[in-house]
């Protein structure tokens, strides 16, 4: 998600009309909705979903909610849900069990959209015993975990008994629905494809576990989110136990065309850039204990040796570069070769939007749990993901097409051979 290199890839913004605005919500209900689940009833999404065979999530939701008697009742049904519904993706990329339909089974958006579908039937759902907001909002804060892997991150020894290496991945819902509501993002796709799989690295083999977050500047901050829940700090509260546990970690979001980047320096600024709830943020990265709080973090990434070897067909790059305002100074200037003593950040080498944010909290944590020095940790931005040539209409295209699915599975099997690189050289 470097937001300026990443537009010169995707398609001009299409009208509602071509989106299709969808049936009317349910009279009394639309003003509780959130506008990512706002856009669920437009064609693609539903055509997504049918055509993943994920069409009746929303609706088992709805079903098993109507059984609840307790909140702890619905809490626990959330959860449930919400897990199933990760665990059915994650099997589906996977190749396990029926594909549901024509859908590539390596596609992210029957995840997002089936999600959305039942964040709406939570958000909705009026039980006889009552629900306050904040039980709600916490509902919807268990049902956005499970069904994001956050809460399934686990690490089993190897058959031997010998301990595994331990790679954490995580990638990101797809953004920018507006300008094309047909968008996949290859880091939600590659979160699935990679989950609980295993590695051979020159220390052995390696277990990749993952987790996808949203693109919503809210629960990356904290405190209370309409979309989220209560809970918010998303990028900490799944992070802050799993990163004294693993041997390295790579989050991972799309950002320029044609390329891949080991990003070098992330950046404690939000730009501004609209969210998937059409909420922007310009200001400084909220983060607990901010008198301590950096401008700038680096990765620990094994990045000259990532950028040496030979891991696909999208060439991979060190990308030092940053916007700050050095020190006294009032005017934003880029440094090619990263920040320069005392400087403010206005941008770090992945942006100022989401994916230089879920950067700068881990590498933040990491440093604040004290594994700078001995925890290999950063940021990978992929190419961004392409239709076909004849297919980059968002009015006119179809949902999928040959190429599309090429460039998502080689991008896949790109970050596959990354994270396998750089746990070698780690």
């Amino acid at each position: 998600m470097g937001l300026v290199a990443l537009f010169a890839g995707l398609t001009a913004p299409g009208s509602a009309a071509a989106s299709g605005p969808g049936p009317a919500a349910t009279p009394g209900a639309s003003a509780s909705l959130t506008v990512e689940e706002r856009r669920l009833d437009r064609a693609v999404p539903q055509e997504i979903l049918r055509r993943s065979g994920f069409d009746g999530v929303a609706a088992e939701l709805e079903r098993a909610l109507a059984g609840a008697r307790s909140y702890e009742q619905a809490e626990r049904i959330v959860v449930v849900e919400g897990s199933r519904l990760w665990r059915r993706a994650v099997d589906r990329a996977q190749g396990r069990g029926p594909a549901g339909g024509d859908l590539s089974r390596d596609d992210d958006r029957p995840l997002y959209w089936a999600r959305l579908g039942m964040t709406r039937e939570v958000r909705e759902w009026a039980p006889k015993f009552g629900l306050s907001d904040a039980r709600r909002a916490a509902l919807l804060g268990r049902l956005e975990q499970a069904s994001r892997g956050q809460d399934a991150i686990s690490y089993p020894r190897s058959a031997d008994g010998k301990g595994l290496k331990r790679i954490l991945v995580t990638g990101f819902d797809p953004f920018t629905l507006d300008r094309d509501i047909r968008i996949s993002n290859p880091s939600g796709a590659t979160a699935l494809a990679l989950d609980g799989t295993v590695i051979r690295t020159a220390d052995g083999p390696a277990r990749i576990e993952t987790a996808v977050f949203p693109v919503r500047w809210q629960d990356f901050a904290g405190g209370t989110s309409q979309a989220f829940g209560t809970g918010g700090g998303t990028v900490e509260r799944t992070l802050r136990g799993q990163l004294p546990r693993v041997d390295l970690f790579a989050t991972v979001s799309q950002g320029r065309v044609g390329r891949f980047d080991i990003e070098r320096t992330n950046g404690a600024w939000r730009g501004g850039f609209p969210d998937n709830d059409d909420v922007a943020r310009t200001e400084t990265v909220p983060v607990t204990d901010p008198a301590t709080q950096p401008q700038w973090t680096s990765t620990t990434l094994p990045y000259a040796a990532v950028v040496a070897a030979a891991t696909g067909r999208f060439p991979v790059y060190d990308n030092t570069s940053v916007t700050e305002i050095p020190a006294g100074g009032t005017t934003a200037v880029v440094r090619p070769e990263g920040p320069t003593a005392g400087s403010t950040a206005r941008a770090g080498g992945g942006g100022n939007y989401l994916s230089n944010e879920i950067a700068y909290r881990a590498t933040l944590l990491r440093d604040r749990l004290g594994l700078h020095d001995t925890l290999p940790g950063g940021h990978v931005h992929t190419p961004v993901l392409q239709f076909g040539a004849g297919n980059t209409d968002p009015a006119t295209g179809t949902v999928t097409d040959p190429e599309f699915v090429r460039n998502r599975l080689d991008i896949i099997a790109q970050v596959r051979a990354i994270v396998g690189v750089a746990a070698d050289a780690s």
